[in-house]
């Protein structure tokens, strides 16, 4: 199908683009990688009035490091935060699930701010940055706030990102010593979402999980943080016993969608699968091995 018409803006700088989105309200949407918003927009589930595209404002764009934090811009496509070495050292699970995420030609163009921003429990960089513990800073008239990802997610397709505001940057900690990461995505095939994918990030000090979080994709309205499963690991040496009653856990947290990649109880059993998995590998990467 064919959108419906609309006014094309390409701002060329931040400021630009926050007037603009004041200017148009609620009948302006904003363009990153459009590969969420173009789709709808030709099916009629989307008809703004105004398009302003962000792929032109430089501040949206990068990757860096400021005391302890990494910083992201939102328009950092997924091929940049692959390529990242910055990320690849202080914040791998970042760019193993970029790896993950459709084909090469979506990750060329997607980025990670429109990632989140949409909302959508299908998307993977939900659940990465509640693993991560990231926070995500919204810019709009009114100047910038900082928003923790844990809280951010409402709703499917619904966040806290107000219609005048523009998501801006990511900002993530930077691992420590004895960290280990993994995301384990199940899907029918490559380019699609998750039927079930785990996101863990942990910190051992020796044998000990000294910390951990546990967040899941595509197993309800929103990204879950699996937290009564992470307080069951914390403070423990993890063993096959412990990992099983965490799978256990996860699975009374899970309310997916039926839908052709499976029905609500393949996908909670999925669920927990991939967080055995993705604990697993996180507890070796940990331990160096």
């Amino acid at each position: 199908m064919i959108p419906a018409t609309f006014e094309y803006h390409a701002p060329s700088n931040l400021k630009e683009a926050i007037r603009l989105l004041g200017e148009h309200n609620s009948g302006a949407k904003i363009l990153a990688g459009g590969h969420s918003l173009l789709p709808m927009m030709k099916l009629r589930f989307a008809a703004p009035a105004h398009l302003i595209d962000l792929n032109r404002v430089p501040e949206l764009k990068g990757i860096r490091e400021q005391g302890g934090m990494i910083r992201i811009g939102a328009m950092t496509t997924e091929n940049e935060i692959i390529a990242s070495e910055l990320l690849r050292t202080k914040c791998p699970l970042l760019p193993e699930a970029a790896r993950q995420i459709a084909d090469p030609q979506v990750r060329n163009c997607g980025t990670v701010g429109g990632d989140i921003a949409h909302g959508d429990p299908g998307n993977d960089h939900p659940a990465i940055a509640l693993a991560t513990e990231a926070s995500f800073v919204l810019t709009g008239p009114k100047g910038e706030r900082t928003v923790a990802a844990d809280g951010f997610f409402l709703g499917t397709y619904s966040t806290q990102l107000q219609a005048d505001e523009i998501l801006t940057e990511i900002r993530v900690p930077a691992i420590g010593k004895g960290t280990g990461w993994a995301y384990c995505k199940l899907k029918r095939k490559t380019g699609d979402f998750a039927t079930a994918a785990a996101a863990v990030q942990l910190q051992l000090d020796g044998n000990t999980c000294k910390k951990i979080v546990i967040a899941l994709t595509n197993v309800a309205p929103t990204a879950l943080k699996a937290k009564d499963a992470a307080a069951l690991l914390t403070g423990k040496t993890i063993d096959d016993k412990l990992i099983e009653q965490a799978a256990q856990k996860v699975m009374s947290i899970c309310d997916p969608a039926e839908d052709l990649r499976g029905d609500r109880e393949y996908k909670t059993h999925m669920a927990a699968e991939m967080t055995r998995r993705a604990i697993r590998l996180a507890l070796e990467r940990a331990k160096g091995k």
